[in-house]
């Protein structure tokens, strides 16, 4: 049985989830149900996806900002592309033409991260910044409210579906299998593969990785080609469940799966992170979202309590490691 390490950032997490739903519960009876679990696991999809991505950009000791940018454009211009040309694509097509735009985007940010060595929190804020600017400058306001049928379908298809004994509906949707398809293939990539080892390597030292023979720019590479399929993939099962392409939708939600992230551990040096960190840190922050105006708290006080974890899932980590230095030394 697995050594469980109390100081953990991923046990602290799950004690502060604990609480949460203990006062939850205490302030709103039915907090603790059915249709609510299945509720904040349905709304935890996309920033799952995202989520993982960017764990897998924090490990390699990078930081990616514009993956949200990514997901919108591939989203939109997936959607639009079908629409226009009468295209009837089975939703698996429709969904991997997302994925490909979102691996380009991502391939561009790897160029200039992996071939020019830029910074990359200047290469992914540009272009940020250059796919929302592209959407307003070209598509502006205009929705796509009637997606492709096959996108509809998809948005139909569930797990399982259900009524409580107090009469409230519950469903699962499909498109959280493709959040557990994500989870357990990059939980492969990280921890049974060589490429897996290469990417920790580089973010717990670039120049000692080059030194040991690792190909970082290839690792580079891969990474943020890898991220943007994932946005690409977390975009268009959004415009599915909402049945509308946005070019609008996601903004902002970048602070959100950034606090998830370092809430489970990874670190922003990069070199360490954990699935399983990670996904407590969404839960977190899916219940506080989710959570705050059932339990009378207003909407505004969200980035609020989102901006304090960051602060708190940062700052811990780092007066631990002082800690454990004074005491070393």
């Amino acid at each position: 049985m697995p050594k469980i390490n109390y100081k953990s950032n991923e046990f602290l997490v799950f004690l502060v989830i604990v609480a949460f739903v203990i006062v939850a519960t205490a302030s709103y009876p039915g907090f603790f149900s059915i249709p609510t679990l299945f509720d904040l696991l349905r709304n935890g999809i996309v920033i799952g996806i995202f989520a993982i991505g960017v764990l897998l950009v924090l490990i390699s000791g990078g930081i990616d900002v514009s993956f949200t940018a990514v997901a919108v454009f591939a989203l939109f211009t997936t959607t639009l592309t079908v629409k226009q040309l009468g295209l009837d694509l089975p939703w698996p097509l429709v969904f991997l033409v997302s994925v490909l735009i979102g691996m380009g985007l991502g391939l561009i940010n790897a160029v200039f991260i992996a071939g020019f060595r830029l910074p990359t929190l200047i290469v992914t804020l540009g272009t940020l910044s250059a796919l929302r600017g592209f959407l307003l400058t070209f598509v502006g306001s205009q929705l796509i409210s009637n997606v492709p049928p096959s996108m509809q379908q998809f948005s139909r298809l569930v797990i399982v579906r259900g009524t409580n004994a107090q009469g409230f509906f519950y469903s699962l949707p499909w498109a959280f299998a493709f959040l557990v398809g994500v989870v357990v293939l990059t939980w492969f990539l990280l921890t049974r593969t060589l490429l897996g080892r290469n990417i920790f390597a580089i973010g717990g030292s670039l120049e000692s990785a080059r030194r040991i023979g690792i190909n970082v720019r290839l690792t580079q590479v891969f990474v943020y080609a890898y991220v943007g399929g994932l946005a690409g993939l977390a975009g268009i099962i959004h415009a599915s469940m909402a049945r509308v392409a946005n070019p609008f939708d996601l903004v902002g939600l970048e602070l959100s799966v950034i606090a998830a992230t370092v809430l489970g551990g990874a670190r922003l040096s990069g070199g360490y992170g954990t699935i399983t960190g990670t996904l407590l840190g969404v839960i977190l922050i899916v219940m506080v979202n989710n959570s705050l105006i059932l339990l009378g708290i207003p909407s505004t006080w969200q980035s609020v309590v989102i901006g304090a974890l960051i602060l708190l899932g940062t700052g811990l980590p780092s007066y631990q490691a002082k800690r454990a230095a004074r005491k070393a030394g």
